[in-house]
Formats: structure tokens, sequence, C-alpha cells
């Protein structure tokens, strides 16, 4: 019954996914709170009761956007005392950038698949999850528990104004949850992200007689040099997470400089470094700030400043993980043919602040077998809809598992 009810609401669902790329929501400049209300009317017309849950906005421009409104949806099946499992997807998306060969807001379909800003990340799970709860009711099964479908807007920028939000105000009571991912694994752990901004000032001078001034450029060339020389190092360390790899570091900002003509008083470079599951945080950053510190040359009138930007933990595995994993293979192999595995993936995502508040979780949603396929980030980003269908109706029938009296 599962199945035929997802057959029963297909057209539904592909105009539900459509309509939401067809609403931009991009992340910068975040300014997301629209498309949550849009949203939340498709959401009612299909039957859904939706919670809108305003984030202060002082509190969204400190993490830099403009407008967040959360939505959450809830169901509950029998008296309500079993698991209550979370759905979590974004609707944030990175802007579209140029060189795509459709509109990317025009959600067109073209062989099998729909184009669009967010139709793979993770739009789409908006629709996988909404659908495959739609299709629960029909399950003939003694279901106990409940589902809730939490639609945040922040994962670009971190997820602290998304699902960090909604748990530290208690306003989900999540037993399990499954956060948006792709069709052919499931994901288990992921690596963090620290982004660290380095300043380093001299003094202006004139560039005919540049031992006048401190050139900030010529200090901060000694740093770079030891970042890349870890970058290097870094490869030695393997995390024993399945497909995980080596932490990564990389300078992915630099800015500064007067003129051409003038020693640079100021150099700010920002830097990506990648955490592997088995490290921490703030370890990871005091060991580059020493790095920074140690490869600062000494040359009178150099001040070199260090800032964190944004510190994101890896998702670990927690204990329950496996009986989500057991729950999502089943009915992959009915829907798939295929036995997806656990695995995990180099990226971090907002799987991380459930896991962090003591919540099994996995990702597993609609999507090809990697995120360059699906050119997620990229022109052309795409979602074929027979994944979108399978990964609704696995869903679905991974949920009636769960809450199985």
């Amino acid at each position: 019954m599962i199945r035929d009810a997802v057959a029963a609401n297909w057209e539904r669902e592909v105009a539900f996914l459509k309509a939401l790329i067809q609403i931009p929501s991009d992340n910068p400049p975040g300014n997301c709170a629209p498309h949550a209300e849009a949203t939340a009317i498709a959401l009612e017309r299909l039957g859904f009761t939706v919670e809108q849950h305003p984030v202060p906005e002082p509190f969204v421009r400190q993490h830099g956007m403009k407008s967040v409104t959360n939505l959450i949806v809830r169901k509950t099946f029998g008296t309500g005392e079993g698991p209550v499992i979370a759905l979590n997807a974004h609707g944030d998306v990175v802007p579209p950038g140029n060189g795509w060969t459709t509109d990317p807001y025009g959600a067109e379909e073209r062989n099998g698949a729909v184009y669009g800003r967010g139709a793979a990340v993770s739009k789409s799970d908006f629709a996988t999850y909404a659908f495959a709860l739609l299709a629960l009711d029909r399950s003939f099964k003694r279901l106990n528990g409940g589902v809730e479908l939490h639609l945040t807007y922040d994962e670009e920028t971190g997820g602290f104004v998304g699902p960090q939000w909604l748990l530290a105000h208690g306003l989900s009571k999540a037993t399990y949850a499954i956060s948006a991912g792709f069709s052919y694994a499931i994901t288990t752990a992921h690596n963090g992200a620290l982004h660290l901004e380095v300043v380093v000032r001299g003094r202006q001078a004139h560039a005919a007689m540049p031992s006048s001034g401190v050139d900030a450029l010529e200090a901060a060339t000694p740093i770079l040099a030891a970042i890349y020389a870890e970058r290097r190092r870094l490869l030695e360390r393997v995390s024993t997470e399945r497909g995980i790899g080596s932490p990564q570091i990389t300078v992915g900002l630099i800015s500064g400089g007067i003129n051409t003509n003038v020693v640079p008083d100021r150099i700010a470079f920002r830097i990506d470094r990648r955490l592997i599951p088995e490290e921490q945080g703030e370890a990871v950053e005091a060991e580059l700030i020493q790095l920074i510190e140690a490869a600062t040359p000494d040359m009178e009138g150099v001040e070199v400043e260090c800032r964190r930007i944004m510190l994101a933990e890896p998702l670990r595995p927690l204990p329950g993980v496996e009986r989500l994993v057991e729950a999502v293979q089943g009915p992959a192999r009915t829907v798939l043919g295929l036995e997806i595995e656990a695995t995990g993936v180099p990226l971090y995502t907002d799987a991380r602040h459930y896991s962090a508040a003591g919540i099994p979780t996995i990702l597993y949603g609609a999507g090809p077998r990697s995120i360059l396929e699906a050119r997620a980030h990229s022109t052309d980003e795409h979602l074929q809809l027979s994944d979108l269908r399978a990964a609704t109706e696995i869903v679905a029938l991974a949920l009636e598992d769960l809450l199985s009296a």
C-alpha cells in the first residue's frame, strides 16, 4: 500500500518539487523567509498542519543571513508513545552562478530529470519527506510514535539558525533523525569544517622605499607556505570511517594591498580546514593557530590576528544508528534491487546538529550516487525523477518499519 500511495501522488510530488525550485532561496544573500512561507502554503494544500518558527532577525544577521523561518510538520501515529523520527532537509541553496544551459529557477524537465538550483540539494528532500509521510497514512500496519518534518533554511551557512536553533529551543522530541542525502548510500559519518580568518598587518610605504614600511605580504608568505606544507602532512592522517579519507586544508579567499606602488599594509585570508570524525574542532583550531604563530616571521611591526568564522563538528555515529541503517537497507533491496551500504562523506551537513544533541542520525534521501553526478553547487544541477520516486518509497517504508508496534 505504501508504494501504491506514492504512485497515486506522483504527479503532485513532481509539481511540488518544481514549485519549490521556481522560488529563489539563494544563500547568500539568505533572504529565505519568502520561500518558507510559500512552502508552508504548499504543505497545507497537501493537508498538513504547518508550524512556522521565525528566527529573530539579530540572530539571523549574526550568521550572515537576512531572514529565516523554519517549518515543522508533526504527525502522530497510535498513542504516540513509540519513537519519533525527525526528517530534516534544507531549502536554502547556493547562488546559481553562470554557465547554465537552462533557467536555474525554471524547473525544466528533460530526459527524465528536473533541472534547477536546489533540485538535488536539497529541495528534492522537501518532496521526498513530505510525500513519504503522506504515503505512510496508507499503511495497514499498527504504527506507534511520530514523524516530524524539519524544513530549515541555513545549511549553506552552518545550520546554526536552522536545526541547531530548533533543537536548542526544545521544538523537537525526536528519537531518531534522517537528514537530506542521496538514494544509493546511507551516510553515517561526515567531516567537519573550521573556517579561520587570518589578518596580517604591517605598515604602508612608498614602493620606491619599501624598507620605510612593513610589508604585510612578505610576512604572510611564510605563513601561507606553512599552511600548504600542512596540507601535505595531513595526508598521512586517515580516518577509519569508510569514505572519509584525510583532513584537508585550503586557503579559499585572500585580499589585501592598497595599490601597485604601495607596500601592502594588510593581508587577509580565510582558511577552510576539514576535520575527520576522529578530530575535535577546538583542538584542531588551537593546533592551526599555533602553526600560524610559529610560521610568522620575526619582523618588527608585524601583527597577526586569527579569528574563527565557523566551526562545524563532524558527524560521528551514535549508538542506535544501526537501527536506522537496517530500516533503510531493507526497503532499498525491494525498491532498487540493490544492497546500499553505510558510508561516510567528506562534506559537512546539518545532520551533525542532531547527533550533537544525542539523536542517532543518518543521511538518506533523493539523489544519484555522487554530488558530482548531481552537479550540486555547480551548473545544471538536476535530479533524476526515478531517484526521487525510489527515495520516497524507501523513506516511507523505513518509517513504517521504525514505527511498527
